[in-house]
């Protein structure tokens, strides 16, 4: 298949991904990254700087909390949590996608149909 096809910017999803696995409960950074790793937006697991810096910026904007957590063995670590401003963003997110989907799924029956 041609390098061409499919290129896109996985990274383009690495805040939606984030909010999605907040959602589920507080985290921290490490476990993020695998975490949306399972989504599939990505090819190899993401960059621990790229997520450290978008968890950076959505904690300055408001769609996460952080705090730290120094409980059990070893250094303390940031705990993130997603806040009511960044639920409201990932529903924007997902609104979003639908929408893309259903411009795709359109444009695949009308190749399937010609």
């Amino acid at each position: 298949m041609s390098q061409k096809v499919g290129g896109g910017k996985p990274q383009r999803y690495v805040q939606p991904s984030l909010l999605m696995a907040l959602k589920a409960g507080p985290s921290y950074g490490y476990q993020l990254i695998q975490t949306i790793a399972d989504y599939g937006f990505m090819r190899d697991e993401a960059p621990p700087g790229m997520i450290y810096r978008h968890l950076r910026q959505m904690d300055e904007e408001g769609l996460v909390s952080s705090s730290w957590d120094a409980e059990g063995d070893g250094p303390a670590k940031r705990v993130y949590s997603v806040t009511a401003e960044g639920l409201e963003i990932l529903e924007a997110w997902i609104l979003h996608m639908e929408r893309q989907r259903d411009r795709l799924d359109a444009f695949i029956r009308r190749y399937r149909e010609s």
